[in-house]
């Protein structure tokens, strides 16, 4: 049983001072009694996107810092640019914020989506544009002092020093609140961009007053006013808000621009200087109670006394404007602001502790915790309090209580570490994901499986058919409350769309990529058909898996880009390291290691397990120091992330310990470059609490999880009693320090165990793994029969 921080004691830490950014986590605050888990968290961690910081065009983390609550809905984040590829729309190198918005996605590229809802507050004359950080046009947007600025689990603060206004931000499930700490000012305000949307804007609004306190209305955003994308990613969703200000609105206004109908409006062209400056003439509306345009404004202004405090609070729904509404009475309405960011600490504190950990550096803790967190955004709530939510088909429906309609599946990235990781600590929600893709494919009458799904869009982002990886490995793991054999029908269908059917393989520029990732998930339909019992379909899929073997050119050694005529793509001078070449986002020599379903077929092509060693111990070795994005282990992105596991499956089982613990600390820090590479919903922090906690899948839909050298002294995961029957599983690393890094011997529940491996009916049976540590390898422990074929 865990407990968490009293009120008074959060109401305190609410109040204390910011601290920048390690405020969050060097604050001292445990709870009574049990272990305050969220304490650790610094939302600042990976909370930019600046090339220039990265070195590389994808940028580094792409977090938010602001509050939210576990998989919630809402996510209440200061927000500093709108446009380009920041998806999250904050980056912590920037100086100013323009608004604070209700919506936001966590580290992913690609041109961004959501950012909904923007709310400022400011003083003096009204402008109805953020403007420019550079001075170019003015606006609303203001300086913001760096030394204020706090984040932590569900809250978020800063000063605006333009106006001397203090921000406040927290979060319920599906609501948010703002509390803003005003100056004495004739002139105060709190104005709202309805059009704004992080990658462009939206393409039509509507509000209206309902009472002296009451606003309502929506926001309709589609592909061609950019978003996800910038239009290419299809999103299409109308989301609606109620909202309730402690203030009355005494007056209040609107301003609407006259958009041209030629005029192009995605992220490029509405932070354009013609534009802006369109929508800073915008005629300014009183005396109405509602208005709807291509491009509106809200705004109410009031008098304040020094240090008055006005809150703003929210509830969204995808939906209807009932739904929002419903929302906010269930959940926020007769809550302060205090009661609210109490309660969303709390939530983190109990989803926090779905593990334990004890031992390492409070750097360490901190890093582990955050990154739980991160793990904890998405795939997040989709459906209303009342348990509806917007089909696929565009028309209201309800789960019926049967599950959680989620949204955001970042398919490509998520199947290799985040999904695997909350068949341990969250199967419930592994169970909604899959019951969420299954009726989207259902309502939208496309029966086939999304590979990047984001409030119902089939955006058709990256490749491969990663929702097969995560059914695959769900049902293996006996998570099965969804429909099956729907599943399993969408499953075949999807293989049969996209994948190597034609010429057993896929002739296109990204060769390399598309076979591999198809030839693995086709496995993955077969280990799902063999368990269903379906004889013949798991012989053609298991034969359809081997592909790959089909693009592997004996004479270079190596996989190559193949035409549909049967022949070779040129073989440029350097192939293996060139990025793109066959690939994407990565290089032949990243991407060529993803066989991880017959490792056994894949080292017989590439010259036996000594060759293949002598690779791959070349291939850490050539990766930079810092693991910034590089040709060789290239840790910022996912093609890699399964490798250093391939060292158990030949025999040297050291090396992925050695690697597993250097990749740790070099790739994660507590500071906001602390993540080498896009968060993208959950996988690169995913990545790290499997691998410091001493377990990691290397092919999911297989059971067997790697062991590897644990950061930790003690990782204690709890498990679901609906899906595990043991209570708790552990992994003790005795005499563990940064220089113990290796495995000398291992107890598994009291017996010797000699592989490097288990299975997960072995972690869901409950239990402990006990790791014995020391300075050197032991070449003779966790050896499996080397795989050579």
């Amino acid at each position: 049983m865990h407990n968490y921080l009293t009120q008074a004691t959060l109401l305190f830490a609410l109040a204390a001072p910011a601290a920048g950014l390690t405020g969050c986590c060097a604050r001292e605050g445990a709870a009574a009694e049990g272990f305050d888990a969220a304490r650790y968290v610094n939302p600042f961690i990976g909370a930019s996107t600046s090339t220039a910081a990265a070195g590389v065009y994808h940028g580094l983390g792409k977090t938010f810092p602001g509050a939210t609550t576990p998989f919630g809905m809402v996510q209440v984040s200061p927000n500093t640019i709108t446009g380009g590829d920041n998806s999250p729309g904050y980056s912590y190198e920037h100086t100013t914020i323009e608004g604070f918005a209700f919506t936001q996605m966590n580290g992913v590229g690609w041109f961004g989506e959501l950012g909904n809802l923007l709310v400022m507050p400011t003083t003096g004359p009204l402008q109805k544009i953020a403007g420019k950080e550079d001075g170019s046009i003015a606006g609303y947007r203001s300086h913001y002092d760096k030394t204020t600025e706090t984040a932590r689990a569900g809250y978020y603060a800063a000063d605006l020093t333009d106006y001397g206004i203090r921000v406040e931000s927290s979060a319920t499930p599906h609501c948010g609140i703002l509390r803003f700490t005003f100056p004495e000012n004739d002139l105060s305000r709190i104005q709202i961009d309805l059009a704004r949307r992080v990658g462009g804007t939206s393409e039509r609004q509507y509000v209206e007053v309902i009472d002296d306190r009451t606003i309502a209305g929506w926001m309709k955003c589609t592909p061609a006013t950019g978003g996800w994308g910038n239009g290419e990613g299809h999103a299409d969703y109308t989301i609606y808000f109620y909202a309730q200000l402690s203030e009355p609105m005494r007056q209040h206004g609107f301003w609407s621009a006259d958009i041209p109908d030629t005029w192009v409006r995605k992220k490029d062209e509405v932070v354009s200087i013609p534009y802006l400056q369109r929508v800073a003439q915008a005629p300014v509306v009183t005396g109405e109670r509602q208005i709807e345009g291509k491009h509106i404004g809200f705004y109410t202004e009031f008098p304040t006394r020094e240090g008055q405090q006005v809150e703003f609070k929210a509830g969204i729904s995808f939906v209807d404007m009932e739904g929002a509404r419903k929302n906010f009475e269930a959940e926020i309405a007769s809550k302060t602001f205090d009661e609210v960011a109490g309660e969303a600490y709390a939530q983190w504190n109990r989803e926090l502790s779905r593990i334990r950990i004890e031992g390492g550096t409070d750097e360490e803790k901190t890093i582990f915790y955050t990154a739980l967190y991160h793990t904890m955004i998405d795939p997040r709530i989709y459906t209303d309090t009342d348990g509806r939510y917007m089909g696929a088909d565009g028309k209201p429906r309800s789960t019926e209580g049967r599950f959680t309609k989620r949204t955001v599946f970042s398919g490509w990235d998520v199947f290799r570490s985040q999904m695997p990781l909350q068949t341990i600590i969250n199967p419930e929600l592994v169970d909604d994901l899959l019951a969420s893709l299954t009726t989207m494919a259902q309502e939208s009458g496309r029966e086939y499986f999304e590979r990047w799904e984001i409030v119902n869009a089939y955006s058709g982002c990256m490749l491969g058919n990663p929702a097969l990886s995560v059914l695959a490995d769900a049902y293996a793991k006996g998570i099965r409350g969804y429909d099956v054999e729907r599943a399993y029908r969408y499953a075949v269908n999807t293989s049969r769309l996209f994948g190597n059917d034609s010429l057993g393989y896929t002739p296109s520029d990204l060769c390399i990529s598309h076979t591999l990732e198809y030839a693995y998930t086709d496995w993955c339909v077969s280990q799902l058909a063999a368990r269903l019992g379906k004889t013949e379909d798991a012989k053609a899929f298991a034969q359809k898996s081997r592909a790959y073997r089909n693009i592997f050119d004996r004479e270079k050694g190596w996989f190559r880009p193949r035409r549909a005529d049967g022949s070779w793509a040129p073989w440029p001078e350097n192939a293996r390291t060139t990025e793109w070449y066959g690939c994407i986002e990565s290089t032949p020599y990243q991407q060529g290691w993803f066989v991880p379903h017959d490792v056994e077929g894949m080292v017989e092509l590439m010259g036996g397990r000594e060759a293949v060693l002598a690779d791959l111990n070349e291939f850490f070795e050539k990766a930079p120091a810092d693991m910034h994005w590089n040709a060789y282990y290239n840790h910022a992105n996912e093609p890699v992330h399964l490798v250093p596991f391939l060292f158990n499956r030949l025999g040297e089982p050291w090396s992925t310990q050695r690697w597993t613990r250097f990749i740790c600390r070099q790739a994660y820090a507590d500071k906001v470059e602390g993540i080498v590479g896009n968060e993208d919903a959950g996988q690169m922090s995913a990545w790290y609490v499997l691998a410091a906690a001493g377990i990691h899948p290397a092919c999911p839909g297989d059971t067997r999880m790697e062991i590897t050298s644990p950061v930790f002294d003690r990782i204690e995961f709890r498990l679901d009693p609906r899906y595990a029957q043991g209570g708790t599983f552990a992994v003790v690393a005795h005499d563990n320090s940064p220089e113990n890094i290796y495995i000398q011997r291992a107890v598994l529940n009291g017996e010797e165990l000699a592989a490097s491996h288990i299975d997960f009916a072995q972690i869901a049976a409950g239990g402990t793994l006990e790791l014995y540590m020391g300075p050197e390898p032991n070449r003779q422990w966790g050896i499996d029969k080397p795989t050579e074929r």
